[in-house]
């Protein structure tokens, strides 16, 4: 196997144990840090090359996100480290019993290429900072500049990186070595080649996919703010965003309120010729154009629908008269295309989004029919549809916002995704070792549990196996 050795030494710089103090992994998020502050001006270049990305937006989601979280980690770092002190019984009273957070010896990070510095380097921050040695493998399509950039960077830091530049073929090949943990980032069928090469080894796996988001939209909203917020987290990155609303559910008197306020939206942002807009991007590469442009064939187009195959641009487009067994219904959008779908309520809402897969996203948007902003968040719509669905994140009246949150973490359930990451949660898919040191002393302790077995000794560990709470003197 052609990486075999790159694994090796990886493991062999596990083995020497260099990466376990904190002083290191604090060293690497520094550096990391300084990458991205250095390195800015290149970066905000290198996404405006290979996506067509707006500085703002890039500076946004592929910048100002990571330093976030790496500032939460550089603060929390010592306190994530310590040993979790657990409840004991009464016979282990006598010696520590804690639960040890331990780095894996190998990660492989498999990064996709819509937003080519975040989430390639958001997994590897919580692998710097479990201690891990990384194996980045970032995903060519449309993003070349910006992996360059990259590469030249972990390079840098010699041992504790290996980078793997490659397609289909290269990442089949390296996927035949034995990791002790991977972390992927793209489609459900790529995902599902992932998850059985991991098989073959046990290996276990964090698999960020995606999927339809839905968006219900109920008849008594603020038609003007759900357009923007909706059009914003819909043509964000072209539509190139995991978590973006996929699709609109409404009753038709919705529909015809919100056609021309997105209309208005798409304008406000965009100018009346987005082609021109500095603020709206291009699709990634020609096979995703040309996939993106077959989709403009579902429902009707209301808005939008113009293409340049050589500038690789679709404008914002919003498709009508959708129905559910239209191809645009049956894959991931991941493009500046919004179709809507009229249903008669909400209940028939609900039931749509559940006869499908399991979201990553899933946004509703309602009204407390109040002109001044409110606290009470009991809204009925908005409950109604938490409770009775089920998505990797929700969103009520806003879209993509939950994801600049670290205190959240960031995954889906199902089709969607498997496992989860962001901030202390990307900390935690380390491996959690459970540790109990005993005194050699006070052997009297350990004979109920010594042949000759009796019902008398059974009696003694029952009473003792009683868990204690902290500050507790007495058995509970």
């Amino acid at each position: 196997n052609p990486f075999a050795g790159l694994v090796s030494h990886l493991q062999a710089s596990w083995l020497s144990g260099k990466m376990r103090p904190m002083e290191h992994r604090v060293a690497q998020l520094e550096a990391l840090e300084h990458f991205l502050d250095d390195k800015k001006q290149q970066i905000l270049e290198a996404t405006a090359s290979d996506l067509g990305k707006a500085p703002f937006e890039a500076e946004l989601s592929e910048i100002l996100l990571c330093k976030n979280e790496l500032h939460e980690t550089l603060i929390n770092l010592p306190r994530w480290l310590k040993d979790k002190q657990v409840d004991r019984t009464l016979v282990m009273q006598m010696g520590p019993v804690f639960i040890r957070t331990d780095p894996y010896r190998m990660v492989l990070i498999i990064a996709p290429w819509n937003y080519p510095i975040h989430l390639f380097l958001a997994p590897l921050i919580g692998a710097i900072t479990a201690g891990e040695p990384k194996l980045p493998v970032p995903w060519p399509e449309g993003s070349q500049q910006c992996r360059a950039l990259e590469r030249d960077f972990l390079i840098s830091l010699q041992d504790c990186f290996a980078v793997v530049t490659g397609g289909v073929q290269e990442t089949t090949r390296l996927l035949e070595n034995k990791f002790d943990y991977i972390f992927f980032t793209g489609s459900p069928p790529v995902g599902r080649i992932v998850m059985t090469a991991a098989a073959k080894h046990l290996t276990p796996v964090t698999l960020e996919l995606g999927g339809k988001n839905p968006c219900y939209v109920s008849d008594t909203c603020d038609v003007t703010n759900v357009a923007r917020r909706v059009a914003w987290g819909r043509f964000f990155n072209a539509g190139q965003t995991c978590i973006a609303p996929d699709y609109l559910l409404c009753t038709i008197e919705m529909q015809e309120k919100l056609m021309p306020a997105l209309r208005e939206a798409i304008t406000e942002f965009f100018g009346p010729n987005p082609r021109e807009s500095p603020d709206f991007g291009r699709i990634v590469s020609d096979k995703q154009f040309r996939r993106l442009r077959a989709l403009l064939g579902s429902g009707r187009v209301a808005i939008g629908g113009q293409t340049d195959e050589a500038e690789r641009y679709i404008a914002p487009t919003l498709l009508a008269d959708v129905l559910h067994s239209d191809p645009i219904m049956q894959e991931e959008i991941f493009g500046p295309i919004l179709p809507i779908v009229v249903i008669a309520n909400m209940c028939e809402a609900i039931d749509f989004i559940n006869s499908r897969e399991w979201p990553l996203a899933l946004y509703a948007f309602f009204s407390n029919d109040k002109t001044e902003p409110s606290q009470d968040y009991t809204c009925p719509v908005v409950n109604q549809v938490l409770e009775r669905t089920s998505s990797g994140g929700f969103c009520g009246n806003d879209t993509l916002m939950h994801v600049t949150l670290t205190s959240l973490s960031f995954g889906g359930i199902g089709n969607s995704s498997l496992g989860m990451h962001h901030g202390k949660f990307s900390f935690d898919t380390s491996h959690h070792r459970r540790c109990l040191k005993r005194e050699m002393g006070w052997e009297l302790l350990n004979a109920p549990h010594y042949p000759l077995y009796s019902q008398q000794k059974f009696g003694v560990i029952r009473t003792t196996s009683k868990v204690t709470r902290k500050n507790d003197c007495t058995l509970l």
